[in-house]
């Protein structure tokens, strides 16, 4: 439909992605050797300068790869969901993606039996399809990104610098996909769409008695009851550090507007402080 090209068209300007003519700006063509939505290969590139560029590559195949947590048996929820507590990572859904494949290579790594393998994720009711498609894509991510000649970042999965970077790559893509819990029961307004959805109920944030007011997430899904999977938490003022200012300007009004614009203005003297002192 002609709203969807010209929408799409406006995400890659937003990213961009695009010159003043329309045509791939010099970043886009380095984002479109990656194959991937828009929104994960400018997160990648932007590892590169945050440094988080191996969590970041595990976020992009775990997302890509079919999704790796098994309905449970009727009876059986609540010992999945205890055993998927120890992937839980507090900053988010992207976070714990990166301790369950952690886990499951740790998983492969001590045993040289497939069959081993797969009991491990039947234990945990996780798929081993799914993760071993997640192995494969993260490894064709590498090569492409050795092929273009990117920097892969040391591992330091778990520093508090870490967490921060990968946020910061995270929402240099996505700050497009940000919604904010508007009555604090889980019913998430995006800033974008003004659609209304709740948490999908794999999201590591359904086993919590608390939710973030904030969140950046990979999708929304209109066939599970408007929900919004593989979510994290952020901050206000993250948001309007990282946003493009002729997006945020695009915004339509709202209480969620109008709260960033005035993170914003109350961290504006301080920006202005800061030129004039470069």
């Amino acid at each position: 439909a002609p709203e969807s090209l010209m929408q799409a068209l406006e995400d890659l300007d937003y990213l961009a992605a695009l010159d003043n003519d329309g045509n791939l700006s010099e970043f886009g063509i380095i984002m479109s050797e990656f194959p991937l939505d828009p929104q994960l290969s400018k997160s990648i590139l932007a590892s590169c300068e945050f440094e988080c560029v191996d969590e970041m590559l595990t976020i992009a195949a775990m997302v890509t790869a079919p999704n790796c947590f098994l309905h449970a048996p009727p009876g059986t929820e609540e010992i999945a969901l205890t055993c998927w507590r120890n992937f839980s990572h507090p900053a988010g859904d992207h976070f714990t993606l990166i301790n369950v494949f952690n886990a499951f290579k740790e998983a492969r790594a001590n045993s040289a039996s497939q069959c081993n393998n797969e009991k491990w994720c039947r234990d945990y009711f996780l798929s081993c399809s799914a993760l071993r498609m997640a192995e494969i894509i993260r490894a064709e991510l590498v090569e492409t990104m050795k092929r273009i000649e990117l920097p892969i970042s040391e591992p330091d999965f778990g520093s508090k610098e870490n967490t921060l970077s990968i946020k910061k790559s995270l929402l240099s893509g996505y700050f497009m996909h940000i919604a904010r819990d508007v009555d604090g029961s889980g019913n998430y307004l995006m800033l974008t769409h003004r659609q209304v959805a709740q948490l999908h109920p794999f999201s590591s944030y359904c086993n919590t008695r608390k939710i973030p007011e904030w969140v950046l997430f990979h999708e929304f899904s209109l066939s599970e009851d408007n929900s919004i999977r593989v979510v994290s938490e952020i901050s206000p003022d993250l948001f309007v550090e990282l946003v493009p200012q002729y997006y945020f300007s695009n915004l339509p009004p709202s209480e969620s507007k109008d709260i960033l614009q005035e993170v914003i203005n109350h961290l504006s003297p301080v920006s202005t402080m800061k030129e004039e002192e470069k």
